[in-house]
C-alpha cells in the first residue's frame, strides 16, 4: 500500500481533508498517512494524530488572500515566501524518499504543488462551483462569465490531464455535470463539508422557535459581524426566540458577552454554555456546540463562509447581509447567494432579518425549496467514505 501525503491551504481544507483522512483509516487501517497544511498549524489533523510533514505556521490573512491585497501584504511581512519555500522543499523531499501518492484538498496552490513533485496525485476541490456563473436555468449571471465552459479555468484543468493525475472529485453536481461535459473524468460524491456535522444531535430542547447566529471564524472580523448580528436581532419583540450563537473555538468570548448591553444573564439550560434574556429572546452562547445548534435552528442569521454552507445543507434557511470584510464583504454575500441559491436571503437592512425568517417560516412552500435546494447545493452526508472508497481504488492500481 502507497504512502499518501494531504496538501491543503486553510483552516476550512484542513476540516474537510481531515475528514476523508479518517475515513481513509476507517477503511484502511495500514495506510501510511501524512498531511502539510499550508496555511496554518494543521489542528484539525493533530486531533486526528495524523503527523504533520513540516510545522506550520499562522498567517494574518488565515488564507485569504484573494479578498484583499492588504492581506498578502501582511503575510508576505510574516514570512509567507519563506514558509512557502520550506513547504515545497518539504514536499519533494517526502515524494523522493515515499515515491507515494499526494491528495490536494482545495484550489490550484496545493494542486500545482502537487504536480510539481512528479508523482502521483489527486485533487479535491473546494472553493469552486459552477453555481457561481449559472443561475437555476443554466444562464450565465452577467456576460462573459462561464467563458471557459466552468469555474475551474483552462490552466487548472491541464493540470488534470497529466497522467499522474488519477482522480479529481469536485464539490456540486452541476460542476461534474458541466466538466464531465466538456471531456474531464471528474468525480462527485457529495460535499464532505456536511460530513463535519454529523451525526445528527439529540432532538432539540426547545419549542420556542430558533435561530441559530453565525458570526464567523475569524477575529477580529467576527467580533464586528457579531455587532451587526445583535442590531439585527435585537429590535424584533414580537414574539418568544431562542437564540443560538455559534462560536467558533479560535475565537475569545469575553468581546462577544461585552457587546451584550441590556441583556440580562439568566441560568443556562445547557451545560458549557452561557444564557441573556431580552424581552421574549433568549440568547445561548457556546464554543461547544457547533452541531448541535446547527441542527436545532430552524433558520440562521450568519456572516459567515463554511458555517452557511454547512446550515443551508441542512435545509435551513438563511437570512446574511454585508459585513465591513476583509473576509465577509457585500461582493462575497453576493457570490455565496449565487453558490447557494434559494436558502440563502441577502438583505439591504439587517433588521429585516427576523422578519424575513418569519415569512418563510409561515409559507410551506418557501421551506419546502429551501429544504430541497439545500440538498441539491450541499448533498448528502457520507461523501467522505465515498471519496475514500474511490481514492483507495487509485491507491491500490
Amino acid at each position: 500500500m502507497k504512502q499518501l501525503l494531504c496538501l491543503s491551504n486553510g483552516h476550512g481544507e484542513d476540516a474537510i481533508a481531515s475528514s476523508i483522512l479518517q475515513a481513509l483509516q476507517h477503511q484502511c487501517p495500514n495506510l501510511d498517512l501524512m498531511a502539510l497544511p499550508l496555511v496554518g498549524l494543521g489542528a484539525a489533523y493533530t486531533r486526528l494524530g495524523i503527523p504533520l510533514l513540516h510545522r506550520g505556521k499562522s498567517l494574518p490573512s488565515g488564507g485569504f488572500i484573494y479578498m484583499d491585497l492588504r492581506q498578502l501584504w501582511r503575510d508576505l511581512g510574516a514570512g509567507l515566501l519563506g514558509l512557502l519555500g520550506e513547504q515545497v522543499c518539504a514536499v519533494q523531499r517526502w515524494q523522493r524518499f515515499s515515491a507515494g501518492h499526494i491528495l490536494a484538498v482545495g484550489d490550484i496552490v496545493p494542486l500545482l504543488l502537487a504536480y510539481g513533485t512528479g508523482g502521483t496525485y489527486s485533487f479535491i476541490g473546494t472553493a469552486k462551483s459552477d453555481y457561481y456563473l449559472y443561475d437555476a436555468m443554466g444562464h450565465p449571471y452577467r456576460w462573459g462569465m462561464g467563458w471557459a465552459g466552468s469555474d475551474y479555468l483552462p490552466w487548472e484543468r491541464w493540470l488534470w490531464r497529466s497522467p499522474r493525475c488519477r482522480g479529481v472529485f469536485v464539490r456540486d453536481a452541476l460542476t461534474a455535470k458541466n466538466l464531465q461535459r466538456l471531456g474531464y473524468a471528474v468525480h462527485y460524491c457529495g460535499n464532505p463539508m456536511m460530513d463535519l456535522v454529523m451525526p445528527p444531535p439529540v432532538p432539540s430542547p426547545f419549542t420556542e422557535k430558533t435561530i441559530v447566529l453565525l458570526p464567523g471564524s475569524r477575529a477580529p472580523e467576527a467580533y464586528r459581524n457579531w455587532q451587526q448580528i445583535l442590531r439585527a436581532v435585537t429590535p424584533y419583540q414580537d414574539r418568544p426566540l431562542i437564540l443560538l450563537a455559534a462560536v467558533s473555538p479560535s475565537l475569545d468570548l469575553h468581546p462577544l458577552e461585552q457587546r451584550l448591553e441590556g441583556w440580562q444573564p439568566i441560568p443556562s439550560p445547557l451545560p458549557q454554555t452561557k444564557a441573556w434574556q431580552l424581552g421574549q429572546h433568549q440568547l445561548i452562547l457556546s464554543s461547544h456546540h457547533f452541531r448541535e445548534f446547527l441542527h436545532w435552528a430552524e433558520g440562521g442569521i450568519a456572516l459567515a463562509g463554511t458555517a452557511t454552507e454547512q446550515c443551508v445543507g441542512l435545509g435551513k434557511p438563511v437570512v446574511t447581509f454585508a459585513g465591513a470584510g476583509p473576509q465577509f464583504t457585500r461582493d462575497f454575500a453576493t457570490r455565496q447567494k449565487r453558490l447557494l441559491g434559494d436558502s440563502i436571503f441577502l438583505l439591504d437592512d439587517p433588521q429585516a432579518a427576523i422578519p424575513t425568517l418569519c415569512k418563510i417560516w409561515e409559507d410551506s412552500a418557501s421551506l419546502a425549496r429551501v429544504a430541497t435546494n439545500g440538498k441539491e447545493r450541499m448533498g448528502e452526508p457520507g461523501a467522505s467514505d465515498r471519496i475514500a472508497a474511490q481514492l483507495l481504488k487509485t491507491l491500490r492500481d
